[in-house]
Parts: C-alpha cells; sequence; structure tokens
C-alpha cells in the first residue's frame, strides 16, 4: 500500500506515447512556444537512449542527421505535456541499451535492421 502523496506524483499514461524501445525510428510531435504563438514542430529520427522506466522524470533522447551530415540530438521527457504524439515509423534489432556509438558512424555503417515482430 503506498502513501497517498507518491501516488499523486505517479505520471498519468500519456495517450499520444506508443511503448517506446531502444532502436526505433520515431516522429515526435513537440509543440514549441514562440512569443505568444504556439506551433506543433516534428522530428523525426532514431531512439539511441531511454532514461527511467514509468517515473516521472523518464525519458528519451531521438538522433537524426540534419544538413550536411551534422548529428542533432533531443532529449524529451516522456510524460511532458508539451510532447504532443509520437509515431513509431519502425523498429530496428539492437543489442544495446544504449545506442551511442552511432555518433561516430556515417552512412550505410550506421543502418540498422529492421525487425517486424511488433504490432
Amino acid at each position: 500500500m503506498q502513501h497517498a502523496l507518491l501516488e499523486s506524483l505517479e505520471p498519468k499514461e500519456h495517450a499520444g506515447i506508443p511503448a517506446l524501445r531502444v532502436g526505433d525510428t520515431v516522429r515526435v510531435h513537440a509543440r514549441i512556444v514562440e512569443g505568444s504563438r504556439e506551433r506543433v514542430q516534428v522530428f523525426q529520427g532514431l531512439v539511441i537512449r531511454m532514461r527511467g522506466k514509468k517515473s516521472a522524470g523518464s525519458s528519451f533522447t531521438v538522433r537524426r542527421i540534419a544538413s550536411h551530415g551534422v548529428g542533432v540530438e533531443r532529449t524529451f521527457l516522456q510524460h511532458s505535456p508539451r510532447v504532443d504524439k509520437v509515431e513509431v515509423l519502425r523498429s530496428n534489432k539492437v543489442r544495446r541499451a544504449k545506442l551511442y556509438y552511432l555518433r561516430d558512424l556515417r552512412g550505410k555503417a550506421a543502418r540498422l535492421k529492421e525487425v517486424n515482430t511488433r504490432k
């Protein structure tokens, strides 16, 4: 039996975020505030890190290759109201919990094998 205060700190399930895994290629729709205006910005890339399981501070890091081959990484809080929704585009077979080694790879060497066991 947990204390009521601890239960109130537990995050509610975010309806727009499916179960993510390291190695997934995702499209994250994040709300950006610019002055008085608010817009949705899409960030598409590979999930290279997951931190925390079901805690309120759990996050995931997405890496994409921007123009001129520059890698850009962005960390999103999993239960943040700023994250509108997350779409899983494809799942890849990985054997590591963190894919930091992809930072040093370029082009075809940075490819991962796709796996279609997910529904």
